[in-house]
């Protein structure tokens, strides 16, 4: 079988088969699986680090850590879970250490487009909801930015997040409470 009939191959294979196929050895079915979820967990990343450069690191390392700990990994639970889980707890650590080891960042670049101004505005709106969520405790921002950044049900974002589903319904409901208040505050500062 040639490489291109085999890639064709893992493309229509389903999960486990993949990652069965993963356990044994097979890099073209592990890197079917990281062409299905790379884009799911840089969002995911990129919505807790606020920083591309950061999110391509961590996003990498989630997939490094999830192939070398692929044997624990129980094939009846959903994999997108188990996958999203180390993403998350990989982000907590580089936060952690962000908190301890502050660097300056450069400004968001303006990204191509045909009006500038409409550029500018949704990029500062953007910038607004970025900057208030960085002051949200990280209980309140981390289901904020599964749910909304990422589009997860509340029952992933709780097994993702170690914490009873109704627990993330009250964290949302507060957190973006929280959030309006914080963007109304930088709006009228009086």
């Amino acid at each position: 079988m040639t490489e291109e009939a085999a890639g064709n191959v893992y493309r229509v294979q389903d999960e486990v088969s993949l990652l069965r196929a993963s356990l044994t050895g097979e890099t073209e079915a592990w890197g079917e699986i990281i062409s299905r979820y790379k884009d799911a967990v840089f969002g995911l990343c990129l919505g807790f680090l606020r920083n591309r450069a950061d999110a391509e690191d961590i996003t990498h390392d989630a997939f490094i850590r999830a192939y070398v700990n692929l044997r624990r990994y129980n094939l009846e639970k959903r994999f997108s879970t188990w996958l999203f889980t180390i993403a998350a707890n990989l982000c907590r650590n580089r936060l952690r250490y962000r908190r301890n080891h502050p660097v300056a960042e450069l400004p968001p670049q303006i990204r191509g487009g045909t009006d500038p101004a409409t550029i500018v505005a949704r990029d500062d709106r953007h910038a607004d909801v970025r900057e208030a969520l960085t002051k949200l405790p990280y209980g309140y921002r981390a289901p904020l930015v599964l749910r909304f950044y990422n589009d997860l049900p509340y029952r992933e974002i709780a097994d993702i997040l170690s914490i009873p589903e109704g627990t993330v319904k009250t964290r949302i409901h507060r957190g973006k409470a929280m959030l309006k208040e914080l963007m109304e505050e930088e709006r009228d500062p009086s």
